[in-house]
């Protein structure tokens, strides 16, 4: 559940959703000034990225997944 994509054509770089995200799941990829997904297990579905993008580039799903937790 959570953020699942950032579409790169309509990202134009302007770091709001790095800003934005509250469990710093996002940040900025230095080569082509583009959001990107660093820490995609971390988020917690607040759904700020996606709200706050002004060019509508980050999907997310609400959608519970299973996951299987891994031992220490």
């Amino acid at each position: 559940m959570g953020i699942r994509k950032i579409d790169v054509t309509l990202c134009n770089g302007c770091g709001i959703c790095v800003d934005y995200c509250p469990m710093d799941v996002l940040r900025m990829d230095d080569d082509n000034n583009k959001a990107f997904i660093k820490y995609i297990r971390d988020c917690q579905s607040c759904f700020l990225c996606e709200k706050e993008c002004p060019e509508e580039a980050i999907n997310c799903l609400p959608v519970f997944e299973r996951r299987i937790p891994m031992a220490w």
